[in-house]
């Protein structure tokens, strides 16, 4: 069996990358969480008013325009788009919505471990179920219908949107006193890794993900569909480079209790991400490959990613998001609420033959 694949190599860097900028500044045990940072940049542009969450998060900026050029060069710039907009944007809302609740995505949830965060586990075994859910309606004919090819100044949307974010960070440019940028001054808004540092990094993953197909979504299905583990060794990279990092690094910390930026309502985790597995399966993929399609012109994706946004806004605009201290009063209902909305979804699209 060949080790060193492409998979492999991408969730070794990640797992590098991500402790490394948690060393430079970025939150602990979130060096690059696709869904915490997307929320983060739902508050600098003002779509919510959390003031500790609100920072144009470079990250994600390099990581769109590294796959844009990976994809360049290997010619998969493939622009597409038109499959079921309101469908992926409800599944963007309340993806971004459990990730929210268990504070973080599928990235977040095996870098916490790879830290040392043992409530993790819990918010894993939820991920498989959802996408095991996701199996399940694939397996009665679920889909979202076809892209269709669209031009190549459509599939360019994304990666401007994506320089416009960079020239609004390098400026911090405000568009008149009643509509600025806004930048926290403290929370983790306030905590990120040197501006260069987090680009590059970005850069760098958007150029490996692009090129290894890497999903933590597509880890699970492939092996319990397939028996593949091509993408599943992958995500095992991850951790191992993630702890051996940290380790080095010296923020390998073991338990249950003091995490940074995590609670440990066990059932809680594991809903929220089951919530988040089911809507990334049902939707093409983990929010980090959602970014990454953006830099192939998926504008499906890009709608996805939309809706994580409006998602991050109304998590923090209506109390629905978790806080180290634990889930709030309004979290039964939003779950019960994105269930009811995925099984409408799995069970009302299939495809056409």
């Amino acid at each position: 069996m060949k080790i060193l694949t492409w998979p492999v190599v991408a969730g070794a860097a990640l797992g590098i990358v991500a402790p490394l900028l948690t060393y430079d500044g970025n939150p602990g045990n979130m060096g690059f969480c696709a869904a915490c940072f997307l929320r983060d940049t739902a508050g600098a542009l003002g779509l919510h008013r959390a003031a500790p969450v609100q920072y144009l998060r470079p990250e994600l900026i390099g990581l769109v325009l590294g796959a844009l050029i990976s994809a360049y060069l290997s010619k998969e710039f493939r622009p597409r788009g038109g499959s079921a907009p309101l469908a992926r944007i409800s599944l963007g809302f309340f993806a971004m919505i459990g990730a929210l609740i268990f504070l973080g995505c599928p990235w977040r949830a095996y870098l916490r471990l790879g830290g040392g965060d043992l409530t993790a586990i819990a918010g894993i075994v939820g991920l498989f179920a959802g996408v095991m859910g996701g199996i399940f309606f694939a397996n009665r004919g679920f889909s979202l219908g076809k892209s269709a090819e669209q031009s190549t100044s459509s599939g360019l949307i994304g990666p401007i949107f994506s320089l416009i974010l960079l020239v609004l960070l390098l400026t911090q440019f405000k568009f008149g006193e009643n509509l600025p940028v806004y930048f926290s001054e403290k929370g983790p808004g306030a905590q990120h890794a040197t501006l260069w540092l987090s680009l590059g990094g970005g850069l760098l993953l958007g150029v490996l993900m692009q090129k290894s197909r890497f999903c933590t979504i597509g880890a699970f299905r492939n092996f319990v569909l397939f028996r593949d583990a091509h993408l599943l060794n992958g995500v095992i990279a991850l951790i191992v480079f993630a702890a051996l990092t940290n380790s080095l690094l010296g923020q390998f910390h073991v338990g249950f209790e003091k995490q940074p930026i995590a609670h440990n309502q066990y059932v809680w985790n594991f809903l929220a991400m089951a919530l988040c597995g089911l809507c990334f399966s049902l939707g093409g993929g983990c929010p980090g490959k959602q970014l990454v399609n953006i830099g192939e012109g998926n504008n499906d994706a890009a709608l996805f990613v939309l809706g994580m946004l409006l998602g991050a806004a109304a998590a923090h605009n209506f109390a629905l998001a978790a806080s180290p201290v634990g889930v709030t009063q309004s979290t039964p209902y939003v779950l019960v609420i994105g269930f009811v909305v995925c099984l409408y979804i799995g069970l009302t699209n299939k495809s056409k033959i």
